[in-house]
């Protein structure tokens, strides 16, 4: 069987990778998702700043570039949380909203000082991911994800990472850090938006 990559992720994110490649198995006739089905370091792509402003920007921003440098349809997403009465922020700084780039615990903290005045019933929000796929001609799709729900008062539960720990999902009494792997992937804004990308997916593929 053909183990040419024929489909590159545009992240280092191995979790993403395994969802990526459940989601694809058995959808298209001669794909070998366990070896065609490739993260970026796997064919050298390059890291892309993301300046653009929206979550939909900043994925066809990543998606094009791999899909330019390795000749290969691509995949990148680009996901974060908007809280509704702060306009949509922390949105696509959400990674960073503290100053510092990946701090979970800074970023989440700044966040809860920020709304601590905010009644309950004004605080809802949502995470919201896009997904994108492109080739070396360009963009084919983008479809995007959300997951609705209120922000606590105070982080509960270990599981997850970002700001999952304070985000409780409509309908549920647990915030995204109580749930299972399992659990969060069935409703989560990301899986939500690969799911919407997968038919232009397979259709690029097949």
């Amino acid at each position: 069987m053909n183990a040419e990559p024929r489909l590159v992720l545009a992240t280092h994110n191995q979790g993403k990778v395994r969802e990526l490649r459940q989601m694809l198995r058995g959808h298209v006739p001669g794909l070998d998702v366990d070896t065609q089905v490739v993260d970026a370091a796997a064919v050298g792509a390059p890291d892309v700043v993301e300046s653009g402003v929206t979550f939909a920007e900043n994925s066809l921003l990543k998606a094009n570039a791999v899909a330019r440098a390795t000749g290969l349809l691509a995949i990148a997403d680009d996901s974060g949380l908007a809280v509704e009465v702060l306009g949509g922020a922390p949105g696509i700084f959400s990674a960073r909203w503290s100053g510092r780039h990946g701090d979970d615990r800074a970023n989440t903290e700044l966040l809860l000082a920020q709304l601590s005045d905010v009644p309950d019933e004004f605080r809802q929000a949502a995470f919201v991911c896009a997904a994108s796929l492109a080739g070396p001609e360009g963009e084919i799709a983008v479809e995007s994800g959300r997951l609705e729900g209120t922000l606590l008062r105070e982080p509960r539960g270990d599981g997850g990472f970002g700001y999952d720990p304070i985000l409780q999902p409509i309908g549920e009494s647990r915030s995204c850090a109580e749930l299972s792997p399992e659990e969060k992937n069935a409703i989560s804004h990301r899986g939500r938006a690969f799911a919407a990308l997968l038919p232009a997916v397979v259709a690029a593929l097949s």
